[in-house]
């Protein structure tokens, strides 16, 4: 196992979000072309296309690493380094022209565990991280043994104890029962916090947490190539990235706070 990846890894993913960012720049505003589409969700050729071209960058800038990602599998499911990839996190606000999307790319390493792992991802941990919001030029990144940066400035979360001064964001996912699940929380937090914000990007949500924009994110059902990255950034930024896997593949409910209001929230959603 190996917790330490070169620096100029970080520099690669770096390079890799950026030249999918500059994809995501260029076409925000023209028409796109639809590959799948679900009441609540939308898949779009700019996603593999995204997906390709950060795939393209990598290389083999870590050797035999396996791809994880929500545009496809490749690699051995045994592999010592993975890559986590959301090609476009947001994908429906930026199909219609919203400025509010990123890309997330996290590297993971294979741990030993003691005992069988409940799911499959608990034998890997996270080491890099990487999120880049092109419209907004912002480059939040952070390595496990490093602290997190927004466009290389050191980051922390919030300081705010109270839920009627603190901003929360929620994600309501896709199924009819996460959203009545979260309708629910909807109505017992709105009286109780100073706002309530619905983005549409689970990474940039977490990003936010990280910097002390927003002082918690909550989603009942969210992948992982979602929150890899942010979920590292957070953690280096001093905040607490809660996740509990539920079912299906890659699968997790999220708690991420400044580390001073989860119970509060569990409480409450």
């Amino acid at each position: 196992m190996k917790l330490n990846p070169p620096q100029n890894v970080l520099t690669c993913a770096v390079h890799a979000a950026r030249a999918a960012g500059k994809i995501m720049r260029d076409n925000l505003h023209t028409e796109k072309k639809i590959n799948e589409t679900t009441q609540h969700d939308l898949k779009i050729e700019l996603d593999v296309r995204c997906q390709k071209r950060i795939e393209r960058v990598l290389g083999g800038s870590v050797p035999d690493a396996a791809i994880l990602g929500e545009e496809g599998v490749a690699g051995s499911t045994q592999a010592e380094f993975r890559w986590v990839i959301d090609p476009i996190d947001g994908t429906v606000n930026f199909a219609y022209g919203i400025p509010h999307a990123c890309v997330s790319i996290a590297l993971q390493t294979r741990v030993e565990l003691k005992t069988a792992p409940a799911n499959g991802d608990a034998n890997y941990q996270t080491v890099l991280g990487v999120i880049y919001n092109p419209f907004c030029e912002e480059l939040w990144t952070a390595t496990h043994n490093g602290p997190a940066r927004l466009n290389g400035r050191i980051i922390r979360v919030s300081t705010r104890t109270r839920l009627d001064e603190s901003i929360i964001t929620l994600g309501f996912s896709k199924s009819n029962a996460t959203l009545d699940k979260m309708l629910r929380g909807f109505n017992r937090l709105i009286h109780r916090v100073r706002k309530l914000r619905i983005m549409g990007a689970g990474a940039l949500d977490l990003a936010y947490v990280a910097c002390g924009r927003f002082d918690a994110y909550v989603e009942p059902s969210v992948r992982l190539w979602d929150i890899a990255a942010g979920g590292l950034i957070l953690e280096r930024a001093g905040g607490e990235f809660w996740r509990k896997p539920i079912e299906g593949e890659h699968a997790y409910r999220v708690i991420a706070s400044n580390g001073r209001l989860r119970r509060q929230l569990q409480k409450l959603v």
